[in-house]
């Protein structure tokens, strides 16, 4: 408000030097003129009495005579500075524009200036006599009640604005308090806050935002917990197995048969431990890029005929019957993530059809992209849980049934290789029928 009241005076004082100046000169110079000539047009009999009432309108008067001496009428000037010589000049014929030239050019100052020198001045003949005559308004006089009113109104509104001001600004400030106190609850881990902001403007948006990013935080938070505890429970199980077994097999007298049925669960086991272990790093790395990728142009459609090869025997074991339409196509890509993501989608699949189900692997190529769709007919995902099966760590079943067999990594690895690629990867599924998942990849 202090910056907003600055800037117009000094516009309205740029205003008043640049054009109201030199037009209040020349009106006063009207008044005075007129009065100077009727002053000699009628020869009133008592003069001073004449300027008494002409000052009385709300104008002071200054009249000096041929021996410079002067006779003041209305309010006394604060200030008696009128050059003698400009006094001459008037006696002499002369006109005084002392208002237009007044020196003072700080703000508006000159307007009320109450000085001799800031009047203006014509001569007039009374009686055979030479008289100087100068005049300027009496701005207290002039100041009437309906300046008073006008200013009452400007203080009024200004206090009016800045009570406003106070109350928006309080406004705008508890939703941001409410904000930064659950940014601190953020970092403490504590996720379950809802935040009361109903506004719909920005700083409602920003709320809005902010909550739903904390319900994600926590859900994730939930999750990875979760997961921390199944995977200690998928850590500490097969170590268990394995430790059992060897002790089993220090025994010597152990026939040959048995020995070769615990090597091969410690076996087993240990493939487990790799595999989750694996797993877990290669996330590892796609999150900090410790392995950035290395693409270079290859002929995706043999690696995904020979990454469905390499599971052929277990398409056999469970009699799956398996559909592949393959068109030849290369992309640029980097063949060893995206052999992972073939491997893990070919691999849920087989996991989740049961036995003589079945499994369509399709690509489909055009001139600027690849579409590989990899479809079953397996259990499926129910539809609630679609938007989750990317997150890290999900599984969808909490029992420890087929569907929580996994590490809940696999498909959150896919996407953020498919992203990497600037690809794209979309899920459709209806429980208890089978699932289909769609790829695109741009070839450049």
């Amino acid at each position: 408000m202090a910056f907003s009241a600055l800037t117009a005076f000094l516009a309205v004082n740029t205003y008043y030097h640049q054009n109201l100046k030199g037009s209040n000169d020349e009106k006063n110079m009207n008044i005075v003129r007129q009065l100077a000539s009727y002053i000699e047009e009628t020869s009133p009999e008592d003069l001073n009495r004449y300027l008494k009432t002409q000052a009385a309108a709300g104008y002071k008067l200054l009249l000096v005579n041929e021996d410079l001496k002067g006779q003041r009428y209305g309010q006394s000037f604060r200030l008696d500075n009128l050059d003698k010589g400009d006094v001459m000049s008037v006696l002499q014929g002369g006109d005084y524009h002392g208002m237009k030239n007044f020196p003072t050019e700080t703000f508006v100052t000159g307007f009320f200036s109450d000085e001799t020198a800031n009047t203006v001045g014509v001569p007039f003949t009374y009686k055979g006599e030479e008289y100087a005559l100068f005049l300027r308004p009496d701005i207290k006089l002039l100041f009437t009640e309906v300046h008073f009113l006008l200013g009452g109104m400007v203080i009024v509104m200004a206090i009016a604005s800045l009570l406003a001001m106070l109350i928006v600004a309080k406004r705008l400030i508890r939703p941001i308090t409410q904000l930064t106190l659950a940014t601190k609850k953020v970092g403490k881990e504590e996720f379950s806050g809802i935040l009361q902001i109903h506004q719909k403007d920005e700083i409602g948006q920003l709320a809005e935002s902010f909550q739903k990013m904390t319900e994600r935080l926590g859900e994730n938070d939930l999750i990875r917990k979760k997961f921390i505890s199944d995977v200690s429970h998928d850590f500490q199980s097969p170590l268990l197995n394995i430790k059992g077994y060897a002790g089993l097999l220090m025994d010597e007298s152990l026939p040959a048969d048995e020995r070769a049925g615990y090597a091969k669960v410690i076996q087993s086991e240990t493939d487990r431990l790799s595999s989750l272990t694996k797993q877990l790093l290669l996330l590892t790395s796609l999150d900090q890029m410790m392995s950035p990728l290395k693409p270079s142009m290859y002929d995706v459609s043999e690696q995904l005929r020979e990454t469905v090869r390499k599971y052929r025997w277990l398409l056999e074991e469970k009699q799956i019957s398996l559909s592949m339409e393959i068109e030849d196509a290369e992309l640029t890509g980097d063949p060893a993530f995206l052999e992972k993501v073939w491997e893990n989608l070919m691999s849920n699949a087989l996991k989740y059809t049961p036995d003589y189900g079945t499994i369509e692997v399709s690509l489909v190529a055009d001139e600027n992209s690849i579409t590989v769709e990899i479809g079953d007919s397996g259990i499926g995902i129910a539809e609630e849980n679609l938007a989750h099966i990317f997150n890290r760590f999900y599984r969808e079943d909490d029992s420890r049934t087929i569907a929580a067999e996994g590490t809940g990594l696999g498909l959150s690895i896919v996407q953020q290789v498919i992203e990497l690629h600037n690809g794209t990867i979309t899920v459709t599924s209806e429980k208890g029928k089978g699932t289909i998942f769609t790829i695109v990849l741009p070839k450049l």
